[in-house]
């Protein structure tokens, strides 16, 4: 491994990324220092698009390819590949016709497949199952882990920014409004879903990182695969 840890990230947006990148400041900074490259979604390649169809289409090119065995990210020491636990309430419909023909073509598991929460792990355990479907032959090996925060990657960023006993951490890990609940706030409380207010309060994430893997048990999953999957104590 070099000096700088290289790690590779299929995201649903830019707002994910953000939040995963702060979580990985605070898992591995300052003794390990890192260079994150966003492969999905990725400019150069605005065929793909973002959100989970765009995850699903990146997941799909690599399943004929390789994953791990792939020359183009034998590069990286570790590959992240994020969905949001809210997919499995969406269809593969809401990308047009075009997907569901992919979906029925390529026998990937049903959407929507919606399980109750809590707890948040049933969803998370059945979104695998969806997104091995879509890399299907190829799965995560020694150096890619999967990340599925619930029911999104805005709990984690909540949990940094807010102090218990606040009312917005209320069941937070299932609820399906947060982004909405966050505009309703008092004015000098609220934030938009945009990549400058995120990168404003990112910083808590790292700062407050304890808190929020007490409070979303996802971080900590993340953190233990991290470090496992780069050898780290």
């Amino acid at each position: 491994m070099s000096s700088e840890i290289r790690i590779a990230l299929i995201a649903e947006g830019l707002t994910d990324t953000i939040i995963l990148e702060a979580s990985l400041k605070a898992i591995l900074h300052p003794n390990h220092p890192f260079v994150l490259t966003q492969l999905q979604p990725e400019a150069t390649r605005p065929e793909l698009g973002t959100g989970w169809g765009g995850v699903l289409k990146w997941c799909y090119e690599q399943s004929s390819r390789g994953l791990e065995a792939d020359p183009t990210l034998s590069q990286f020491d570790l590959i992240i590949i994020h969905l949001d636990a809210d997919v499995l309430g969406n269809s593969y419909a809401d990308y047009g016709p075009d997907f569901v023909n992919l979906a029925a073509d390529n026998n990937f598991h049903p959407l929507p497949c919606q399980v109750s929460c809590p707890p948040p792990s049933s969803a998370i355990d059945q979104l695998k199952i969806v997104l091995s479907s879509w890399l299907d032959p190829v799965q995560p090996a020694t150096k890619t882990v999967v990340c599925i925060p619930s029911k999104s990657s805005d709990a984690w960023l909540v949990a940094g920014a807010f102090t218990s006993p606040h009312k917005i951490l209320s069941n937070i890990q299932c609820n399906l409004n947060l982004e909405t609940q966050l505009l309703q706030l008092p004015k000098k409380e609220r934030f938009k879903k945009t990549g400058k207010d995120y990168r404003i309060r990112s910083e808590q994430i790292e700062k407050n990182w304890s808190v929020v893997k007490s409070i979303c048990p996802q971080a900590q999953d993340f953190e233990t695969e991290v470090k496992h999957k780069l050898s780290l104590p």
